[in-house]
């Protein structure tokens, strides 16, 4: 457990290295996060999402700034979208943050998104856990920007921010199920732009409707009017964040959400097992399950609790057994 101890003791270049081991899924480094865990769970998590173009890295880099002007310790994680031929990514975002690479205080990731849906990263839960035990006050997190998909962020964050642009077709998204309801904070990015001053009276018109459905003390979502490029209305975000964490804390409902999020992390856990068991098996024996489905000599219920079954025959050692298996 030797980096576990250093990312203890803030050690970058340990925690660097076993975030970089658990999205490679190196063997041990699972164990070296399973030592970390009972540490985390101080940090605010704030994600960040919207459509791309919106200006969600310009923004996290404001956001940075304001936050240390506070004296908070930083951490960011950027997830960028992987390329479908290559898998690689371009990790654009820390380049953009390139400013505070030589603060000692605040620590950048980029990871790809390696095809995982919902604009997050498979890793993207880790590496939060990673930062949050080495003692950073608040973690902000961008997902990769695909608009209504991105509702996985407001999953794994005690509070969600959601970057719009006036005129780029955010009114009609705004109405679809899912968006009203999983952001905390709005930010309406480039409100020098024509159009701004509308989109706010809408957004502030259908978040009212919303409301009523609510309790009196319930959160009120604020819309904050931005030009992230000048840094005009970071300041105010940084604000309606941290007053978002003292409402979440006095309302008892960080707890809430944060069984919520172990919940999800939970899940997410169990199927990336699983596919991993099956990503390990022989390619016979799966060949032959799909076979038999498609021959009709099997059902899919049928196939997944022989799967199942060969998972827990093999105890603990079965159902992990992926780790070694991909470094044989």
């Amino acid at each position: 457990m030797d980096l576990a101890k250093k990312v203890l003791q803030g050690d970058v270049l340990a925690a660097a290295r076993l975030i970089r081991n658990l999205e490679d899924e190196v063997e041990g480094a699972e164990e070296e996060l399973d030592a970390l865990y009972v540490n985390t769970g101080r940090a605010q998590i704030v994600g960040i999402t919207g459509a791309p173009g919106v200006g969600k890295s310009t923004l996290l880099g404001c956001l940075i700034g304001a936050f240390r002007r506070k004296g908070m310790k930083v951490g960011v994680v950027a997830v960028d979208p992987s390329s479908p031929f290559s898998g690689g990514a371009i990790l654009g975002d820390r380049v953009r943050m390139q400013a505070y690479g030589v603060d000692k205080e605040v620590f950048i990731r980029s990871l790809a998104s390696r095809g995982w849906k919902g604009g997050l990263s498979r890793a993207t839960v880790n590496t939060i856990h990673v930062m949050d035990a080495m003692g950073k006050d608040i973690v902000l997190v961008e997902a990769v920007g695909s608009g209504q998909a991105d509702i996985d962020i407001a999953r794994i964050s005690d509070s969600a921010v959601l970057v719009l642009n006036p005129g780029a077709g955010d009114e009609v998204q705004m109405m679809k199920a899912g968006i009203l309801e999983a952001a905390d904070i709005f930010v309406i990015n480039k409100s020098d732009v024509a159009g701004a001053d509308r989109l706010k009276h809408d957004l502030e018109v259908m978040l009212a409707m919303s409301a009523r459905k609510a309790t009196e003390t319930a959160w009120q979502p604020p819309v904050v009017m931005a030009q992230a490029v000048c840094e005009k209305g970071t300041d105010e975000v940084a604000e309606a964040a941290l007053k978002h964490k003292e409402y979440l804390d006095a309302s008892g409902d960080l707890q809430r959400r944060r069984r919520e999020r172990a919940r999800t992390e939970l899940f997410w856990a169990l199927e990336n097992y699983v596919k991993n068991h099956i990503d390990n098996m022989e390619h016979g024996h799966l060949a032959q399950m799909v076979d038999n489905l498609a021959r009709r000599k099997a059902n899919p219920r049928s196939v997944i609790l022989e799967i199942i079954s060969q998972m827990s025959s093999g105890g603990r050692d079965g159902l992990f057994a992926h780790r070694t298996a991909k470094d044989a």
